[in-house]
């Protein structure tokens, strides 16, 4: 059609040059064609038609020519087609042309024309007309013409939309087919053939089956159908083929809609395809970066939550299996597991190794990985060649060759380094069907299993110092069931559990002259080896302190000072230099403990007491409910400068006393009140033996939580008979010794003790003696049977006896010298109101060791 205008400006006739001249003239409006939708190709193209007689006059007039030139058939028939729309200026030339018509020869030409309009005042809208002159024959054989007219304007828009309906069709970057009714491609853009290869011309009736797989292909043929069938649109279907002859997966997302003729009828499908195969690999990327990342922030929070190896491996597969892998092993070096302190496996990857752990989301039978199936808890190696020995020897990951009919497609060997050390090996499969692991997930599984390993080694190095420190405190507690005279004793101790560190509790009963008896509980704060250690040397500096026989209050004193110390370098040789230091100083280096002191008199049946920060002791009368004593708490050890007060309490024959840390009735389950208040009301029976009343307590408050440590510490008291002691005030006169050794002999005659008659008159005389000669006021003898044979010798002097080797030529010196030998121990101690000086026998009946008194005397001189 774009030929037309070039045959009309070839015409013979100059005047055709000014008719091409109007082609870009406007064409009469659409408003002036039909109102109605077009129904054919012709309509769209606005062509109409009339014919010519013989005599050059219109004879028939279409209805398309009516609406096309405004003429009606009426009007045109009997006109001449000239005057009929060609414009006036023209209509001369036009004359020649239609007598060359009659003669029988084809013209084709542009005419422009006008059509009336109303609203254009009576003038008509100029149009351009392409007429076809086609001369023929009347029966008679004159010539005549057929006429046939088409509106420029509208076929040069339609030339230009299809012109840009090619380019849009063939330059999009979008795949487009155009399929008909069959399900048959008709026609493909360059962009698609450009993908699936060959020209356009090339896929032309090929179906979606030779595009896609069988499954895929039917799921898109029935939506072809359902589309050409109801007319319904489908907007963004995924479709995913390969290439032909090519394994290169291609993703796409499709457009359907039906397309219809001119009259309605359908007559295929459009298919519009975006590939979004770089995109869906972008969202694939970007998935797998967020589940890397949400399944690293799992592991953070699921490994490590326990300080036992097997329990952490158990973590680790938790994590992984199902959301990185099918089935996972964990092996730890069994070195590490024994405890061996030696960096654990040997250089070349075969040391023998524990599966502590197995995981799996399939069936199947127990994973090895390489080699035989190992079960949980099975102690291997793995052959020297072999991948996971590779990648033990190199720490660096291995890929593991899947075994012919096994359900396992992919296998890393992950070695788990832990502070440039191996400490196992962990493996992670995938089942068939399974996407194989690739270079992200590598580097996944080494982040993982490294997470794994740092908490496996901290676990490790947990359970050497738990150990210790469980070795240490048991070390320094007391050797089982500890006497003391006048007392009934029980205790327990009970360790935290394996997932807490071991604390600072302690206890003690520590025999003092004079048959007392200091009882000892306390606590350091802090967990760990460190506070067991603190624990170890605060617990000796009791001991040391309480075999100076000093007062509740004063022994507190001076573990202040010496806890003050224990954070400093040096430790307890710092303790004098920390007691010194002001009261506001720096206390992160500083050991705080709590601890309850009290020295219990079997005589008297009185009980000093003195506290630093513990908790109260919880006494139990016969008859009468449990109570905790009105100690005053003070403070704790360690925090210095404040005086510590003592409370004497006469403790009634039968009553139950109890010391305790808070490990007993504190816990996150309920607060310290109603602890205490728990505890006080188990003790209902203090008639019952000691072992029962503890075991009952330990039951009723449910303290196997092992949140703490816990120490437990009961005394009943039995005081010391009044026919088991002797008691008497001599003058201060010379003749008093005599009497003192008289009052001696009588009163262990009494009791049965002739043996030691002698002995006990010897070593009174000389304490009596030296109380005479260095000593002050009234002096007191009093003897004291229970395990053992015990004299007091008091005096109201302050000056403490000190013993000295005599020379040879002296005539005195020698009787605490003489004491020494001859007694199993002997002392002196400050009192309120002096002191006293005493000695101690073993019961006859038993090795004593006791030197004899005339060999004793022999050897003084």
């Amino acid at each position: 059609m774009s030929e037309i205008p070039a045959k009309a400006t070839e015409s013979e006739d100059p005047s055709d040059g000014a008719m091409n001249q109007a082609v870009e003239a406007t064409a009469p409006g659409d408003a002036m064609w039909q109102s109605s939708p077009p129904g054919s190709m012709y309509d769209y193209i606005k062509v109409a038609s009339f014919s010519i007689n013989p005599g050059g006059l219109v004879d028939q007039w279409s209805l398309r020519a009516e609406q096309l030139f405004g003429v009606p058939a009426a009007r045109a028939v009997g006109m001449d087609p000239i005057e009929a729309f060609i414009d006036p200026d023209l209509r001369e030339r036009g004359q020649r042309k239609m007598a060359e018509i009659l003669d029988g020869r084809e013209w084709t030409g542009v005419v422009p024309f006008r059509m009336p309009d109303a609203a254009d005042g009576g003038r008509g809208a100029e149009g351009l007309a392409e007429v076809y002159v086609m001369p023929t024959r009347t029966a008679e054989g004159d010539n005549a013409a057929v006429c046939i007219v088409v509106d420029v304007r509208t076929l040069r828009s339609i030339e230009t939309d299809l012109a840009a309906s090619q380019a849009i069709f063939g330059q999009s970057p979008f795949g487009f087919l155009l399929i008909d009714t069959e399900l048959r491609v008709r026609r493909v853009n360059e962009r698609f053939a450009s993908i699936f290869g060959g020209t356009s011309d090339d896929h032309r009736g090929k179906g979606v089956h030779d595009y896609l797989a069988r499954g895929e292909a039917e799921r898109v043929s029935a939506t072809l159908r359902r589309v050409l069938e109801t007319g319904q649109s489908i907007t963004d279907m995924h479709v995913t083929g390969h290439v032909p002859g090519s394994e290169e997966r291609r993703h796409w997302s499709v457009n359907l809609y039906r397309v219809h003729s001119g009259s309605g009828r359908p007559i295929g499908i459009a298919w519009l395809g975006t590939d979004i195969t770089a995109r869906r690999a972008a969202a694939r990327e970007a998935a797998a970066a967020r589940r890397n990342l949400a399944l690293l922030n799992e592991a953070g929070a699921r490994i490590g939550n326990s300080l036992d190896l097997e329990t952490t491996a158990r973590e680790l597969l938790d994590v992984v299996v199902p959301g990185f892998c099918d089935l996972a092993t964990v092996d730890l070096y069994q070195g590490l597991l024994t405890g061996d302190e030696t960096p654990p496996g040997l250089a070349d990857g075969s040391a023998e190794l524990r599966r502590v752990a197995f995981a799996s989301a399939v069936s199947g039978a127990p994973f090895s990985g390489s080699g035989e199936p190992v079960e949980v808890g099975a102690v291997h190696h793995f052959p020297f060649n072999s991948p996971c020995a590779d990648a033990l020897r190199a720490a660096r990951p291995q890929a593991v060759p899947p075994e012919e009919g096994g359900l396992v497609q992919s296998t890393l060997a992950v070695p788990m380094v832990a502070h440039d050390t191996v400490v196992g090996l962990a493996q992670f499969s995938r089942a068939k069907g399974s996407e194989p692991f690739g270079d992200r997930d590598r580097d996944l599984a080494v982040e993982l299993a490294a997470r794994a390993a740092v908490c496996i080694d901290n676990a490790r190095l947990y359970r050497r110092e738990h150990e210790r420190a469980l070795i240490l405190q048991r070390s320094l507690l007391p050797p089982g069931d500890p006497e003391a005279s006048g007392l009934d004793i029980a205790c327990r101790y009970l360790p935290g559990n394996a997932a807490t560190e071991v604390g600072g509790d302690w206890f003690d009963v520590i025999e003092l002259p004079g048959h007392r008896t200091a009882l000892v509980v306390g606590d350091v704060m802090g967990r760990g080896l460190r506070a067991a250690v603190a624990m170890g040397e605060l617990r000796t500096a009791v001991r040391t302190l309480a075999l100076l026989d000093l007062e509740p209050a004063e022994v507190l004193s001076a573990l202040d000072e010496i806890a003050r110390g224990l954070g400093t370098p040096g430790g307890v040789q710092q303790a004098t230099r920390a007691a010194r230091q002001p009261r506001d100083a720096d206390l992160s280096e500083v050991y705080l403990a709590t601890c309850v002191y009290a020295v219990y008199d079997s005589v008297t049946r009185r009980c000093t007491f003195a506290n630093a920060g513990h908790l109260p002791p919880v006494l139990v009368e016969p008859g009468e409910p449990a109570l905790m004593l009105d100690v005053p708490p003070g403070m704790p050890l360690g925090v210095g400068g404040e005086p510590f007060e003592e409370v004497e309490v006469e403790l009634p024959e039968g009553a139950l006393l109890a010391l305790y840390t808070d490990g007993l009735v504190e816990s996150r389950d309920h607060p310290l009140d109603e602890g205490l208040q728990a505890f006080v009301g188990a003790l209902t029976d203090p008639s019952r033996p000691l072992e029962d009343v503890c075991d009952h307590v330990l039951n009723t408050l449910d303290t196997h939580h092992g949140e703490d440590d816990i120490a437990l510490l009961m005394a009943r008291v039995q005081g010391l008979p009044a026919e088991s002691v002797g008691d008497w005030t001599l003058p201060r006169e010379p003749r008093s010794v005599g009497r003192a050794r008289e009052y001696a002999r009588g009163q262990l005659l009494s009791w049965d003790l002739e043996p030691l008659v002698d002995t006990t008159e010897l070593l009174v005389s000389e304490l009596v003696t030296n109380a005479l000669r260095y000593g002050e006021g009234e002096i007191r003898l009093r003897l004291l049977l229970d395990r053992t044979l015990v004299c007091e010798v008091w005096d109201s002097g302050l000056v403490q006896p000190r013993r000295r080797r005599a020379r040879d030529t002296d005539e005195g010196g020698r009787g605490l010298q003489l004491v020494g030998l001859l007694s199993a121990a002997w002392g002196s101690r400050r009192t309120p109101r002096g002191k006293t000086v005493w000695f101690e026998l073993p019961l006859p009946g038993g090795e004593t060791g006791l030197t004899d008194p005339a060999e004793a005397l022999l050897s003084l001189f």
